[in-house]
């Protein structure tokens, strides 16, 4: 145990470097360019998904949130909702950035994950233009809930919001980092590979149930374990669908309609692990 404990704060620590430079880029893009995504997405129309699912890749802070916003005040389509939501990339890529993962391959997650979502997004809102005549739209409802409640974010203050989120996402990695060590080293590599590496169902499945964790822990996770070799490409891609930040969380705030947003999750779920599902049986390495 106590080889796990160094284990893990070693990586640790040599994470954190990277961690701040990445956050402290994107940052500054996040606080230059979050209000005209907003303008962008809320003009975009019936190439919603398109818009939605470009913006989502980029992991600005809470734009699924602002997204749930919009849904919520009936600015946006499901379909650009459900393709941001599977296009967004949370803490998943500065993680990749700061362990030098090729950057063929963090191309390639990021392509994977902006394909799914605009194709999806636009068969949805096809489907509801095919089948609903209710074209009624509600009032905008736009509140700052992700900056203040939930990403924290200090307006003016970019290097204080990229060193909150680094070190957040730091602590995160430290005690995920710590029980994947514990649990192999008791359960062991081999055998926790069988259960999910080898498991081209049960994988994707389990997966997108972590993805469901609404904020950046189930990102965090599963990047961590497909950078340990414990899941596959594919696997990892099923929970990170799924997973939207706290885009789900914020929905079940502001959109009033429980209903409306259990279908969503579930909707959501379903388009990640069937996602998941493919990508094992074609064989996406």
């Amino acid at each position: 145990m106590t080889e796990v404990l160094i284990d893990t704060l070693v990586d640790g620590i040599k994470l954190l470097p990277f961690l701040f430079i990445a956050y402290l880029i994107m940052e500054y893009i996040e606080h230059k360019t979050s209000n005209k995504s907003k303008e962008i997405i809320k003009k975009s129309g019936r190439f919603g998904p398109a818009i939605g699912g470009i913006l989502g890749i980029f992991p600005q802070c809470g734009f699924s949130a602002i997204a749930s916003n919009l849904y919520a005040g009936r600015i946006i389509t499901l379909g650009t909702l459900i393709a941001i939501f599977l296009s967004t990339s949370d803490e998943m890529l500065p993680i990749l950035i700061s362990e030098a993962v090729p950057i063929s391959i963090i191309l390639k997650i990021l392509g994977i994950k902006l394909i799914i979502g605009i194709i999806a997004g636009f068969i949805i809102d096809l489907v509801i233009r095919l089948t609903s005549k209710n074209k009624s739209q509600d009032e905008e409802r736009i509140g700052e809930i992700c900056e203040h409640e939930h990403c924290h974010c200090e307006e003016g203050s970019i290097l204080k919001s990229s060193l909150k989120h680094s070190i957040s996402i730091f602590v995160y990695i430290l005690i995920i980092t710590f029980i994947l060590n514990t649990v192999i080293h008791i359960v062991g590599e081999e055998a926790l590979s069988n259960l999910i590496l080898n498991n081209w169902l049960l994988g994707p499945i389990i997966a997108g149930l972590v993805g469901l964790i609404p904020n950046c822990a189930s990102s965090v996770i599963l990047t961590q374990l497909y950078l340990g070799n414990v899941i596959t490409l594919a696997t990892m891609l099923s929970g990170l669908l799924v997973g939207a930040g706290v885009g789900l969380l914020i929905l079940f705030r502001v959109n009033k309609n429980i209903k409306e947003n259990a279908k969503i999750a579930i909707l959501l779920y379903f388009i990640g692990v069937l996602a998941g599902i493919t990508m094992q049986f074609i064989g996406i390495r």
